[in-house]
């Protein structure tokens, strides 16, 4: 994606198997090839995840032992996550890596430019330790970058005048496919200069706008369902808001930031909370049976707290679709109900009359206390 904008990467190529991986570094040539595994997480390269071949049957070797591995990193969390391809890459002569990132600032209400000398590490932990290395240049919408901006984080960073020059071309190339591509982030880590003096992007993520997906096909082709939770798949299909966290608590709430006081109370009462599930304002019946189908499916979850504010959503169609999604799935675990807003006495009076064994609550606190007392129970 970078490179059809003009930002300069390596050559390679993505390989599912080891033969492959062996052929495509053979294409390649040169003295040194680069595997590295693909998957949704950093921190690779520390757990065996990138590593460099002195030959193609080196790289087909490596290329075996990395296809199927569980990679472990301090993004993945102890589980890992499976390596399904690793690209294979040629291997350049690097002189220094740097630090380039393309990001929203909310606060300015227009992209920043952030760079540093520090690259190849966690900018976190660069900020952190050393904030003065962490260079910024806020880029007008009307203007775009104009060039005097690269030259300035160019010299910034200790770059020669013919580096600099192409920060340049490469900083307009990735405001471009930042702006064309509706991203939210783009992070190259590391930018490297390689001793012939070129600038290449070695590694890069990339965050893009889901509002804006729609606009983008080619990008939609590129999702890896395998490298997704298979629960937080599913939601997406229903249009719910997913993500599944440590804890037995389901939690089912419209609206993300009650969602997330819902989590946070849980936590104050004790408990841990399953998931983060934030069914929209405008909830129907039958999303709030698909959001119950989502929460079953965890066998973790040993109780539910729903917890509904009663505007778009109206209390009474909660209830309905609670009431039908219990009856159809036959739901074990206790179910503890804290809803508020329009329709809440006739919603309240229909999960009376159901003849299920609910448990209503007034106060988030008391429904939080609830929950975390009856997932204890079993």
């Amino acid at each position: 994606m970078l490179a059809r904008f003009g930002v300069p990467v390596p050559r390679g190529e993505v390989a599912f198997s080891a033969a492959e991986a062996g052929e495509i570094a053979r294409r390649l040539g040169g003295p040194i090839a680069v595997v590295k595994a693909q998957i949704h997480a950093g921190g690779r390269g520390k757990g065996g995840g990138v590593k460099l071949a002195k030959s193609p049957d080196e790289a087909e070797q490596m290329a075996r032992q990395m296809i199927g591995m569980t990679l472990v990193t301090h993004q993945t969390g102890p589980e890992g996550r499976k390596v399904g391809r690793v690209l294979i890459e040629e291997g350049l002569q690097i002189e220094r890596e740097l630090y380039l990132s393309l990001l929203i600032d909310r606060a300015a209400a227009c992209p920043v430019v952030i760079a540093s000398a520090a690259g190849g590490m966690d900018i976190e932990e660069v900020a952190a330790s050393h904030p003065e290395k962490i260079l910024r240049e806020y880029i007008g919408r009307g203007t775009g970058v104009i060039p005097f901006q690269g030259r300035k984080l160019a010299f910034a960073m200790g770059l020669e005048a013919g580096p600099a020059q192409k920060l340049v071309k490469l900083l307009e190339a990735l405001y471009r496919a930042f702006i064309e591509t509706d991203a939210s982030m783009i992070e190259i880590n590391p930018l490297i200069l390689t001793k012939g003096g070129d600038l290449l992007a070695l590694d890069a993520k990339v965050t893009f706008d889901d509002n804006a997906l729609y606009r983008h096909q080619d990008l939609r082709e590129l999702r890896d369902l395998a490298e997704e939770d298979p629960l937080e798949v599913e939601a997406s299909k229903f249009s719910l808001n997913y993500i599944r966290l440590d804890g037995n608590i389901g939690c089912m709430v419209n609206g993300a930031g009650l969602a997330m006081a819902t989590m946070d109370i849980i936590k104050l009462a004790g408990g841990e909370p399953a998931n983060f599930l934030d069914v929209g304002g405008g909830a129907n019946a039958e999303q709030i049976r698909n959001a119950f189908k989502i929460l079953m499916s965890d066998k973790n979850v040993r109780a539910v707290l729903i917890n509904i504010f009663g505007g778009i959503l109206r209390c009474d169609v909660l209830a309905q679709g609670v009431i039908a999604a219990v009856k159809e799935l036959g739901v074990p675990v206790p179910i503890v109900i804290r809803m508020e807003g329009t329709n809440v006495e006739e919603g309240k009076r229909m999960l009376k009359e159901s003849g299920l064994n609910f448990t209503t609550a007034d106060a988030m606190g008391e429904a939080a206390e609830t929950v975390v007392r009856l997932a204890g129970k079993l």
